[in-house]
């Protein structure tokens, strides 16, 4: 009876589901430990079997690390921002495009998916142009330009090759790598891209993975159902503060620019994407406009 109860919560979620996208940030714990590795894959073939349209988007950050230090280059980072040289890019590229997102497409095709991997540079998916990162100097109050190298910023998205896929039987499975104008090659943060690629594919919901419960308050208690007005206070009071910044910023520019819901969930939680999608309780914090 106990499974029965649970298959029938399920029923309404499906039902509000079904032909729709959903695209899901997937980065953190989530993507090391390998038991969770496997249940994320199995969460997204479930999603699709069911006529749900996932789209994921993976970061990757401590396996470009692991692998620049077995090279014997040193990590270098400003703002939380990786400076990204033509060499660091060149790793960045063969991790991101190719050791990671070939593992995800592997996992989800051995839990019985058809996920197919791609980066921005395939069918031109994302343009991006550099970064531009302006530090303010504290002796001065002169503004400075930050080079960060190969670290760039969203210009536009064309969804066409995602939604042929969606559309189909396919599951995309995208790194965060964008072009230039000049063909060159950028480093975009993973939530970014998330964020903009379910504003373009019209998706019912952005879900970003991340290594906490969600927005916490000052004693640690989980906080969701959150809107604007609730995250400016937030935000005002430093309630929301550090890394998790940028993840509610992108939540909420996803919702304001029309994503009916964005999540901001535990990674660390076994099947924590069908917790989100699929029960009553939810696994996170929601954020709607």
């Amino acid at each position: 009876m106990q499974t029965a109860e649970i298959l029938i919560e399920a029923l309404p979620y499906i039902q509000n589901y079904a032909g729709k996208t959903i695209v899901i940030k997937y980065g953190g714990n989530a993507m090391t430990d390998d038991s969770l590795k496997k249940q994320f894959a199995q969460d997204i073939v479930l999603l699709k079997q069911v006529g749900i349209n996932p789209v994921v988007v993976h970061g990757g950050g401590p396996q470009i690390g692991k692998v620049l230090e077995q090279i014997g280059k040193k990590s270098e980072f400003i703002q939380g921002m990786r400076v990204t040289d033509r060499e660091t890019m060149d790793v960045v590229q063969m991790v991101l495009g190719g050791l990671v997102n070939k593992e995800i497409v592997t996992l989800i095709n051995q839990a019985g998916g058809r996920a197919i991997g791609l980066t921005g540079k395939d069918g031109n998916l994302i343009r991006a142009k550099q970064l531009e990162m302006v530090n303010i100097d504290s002796d001065t109050q002169a503004p400075e330009i930050i080079d960060l190298g190969h670290v760039g910023e969203v210009v536009s998205i064309d969804p066409d090759v995602v939604e042929m896929l969606d559309n189909d039987r396919f599951i995309p499975v995208i790194a965060p790598i964008g072009v230039g104008e000049d063909g060159a090659a950028y480093n975009i943060n993973a939530d970014i891209v998330a964020g903009k690629m379910a504003i373009v594919l019209n998706a019912e919901k952005l879900i970003l993975l991340t290594n906490t419960p969600g927005v916490l308050d000052k004693d640690g208690k989980l906080l969701t159902g959150l809107n604007a007005s609730d995250i400016k206070n937030l935000l005002d009071n430093s309630v929301i503060a550090g890394g998790m910044i940028p993840k509610i910023n992108c939540a909420l520019d996803a919702v304001i620019s029309g994503v009916n819901s964005s999540c901001i969930i535990d990674g660390r939680v076994a099947h924590a994407v069908l917790l989100e999608l699929l029960t009553d309780k939810g696994a996170g914090t929601l954020i709607s406009a």
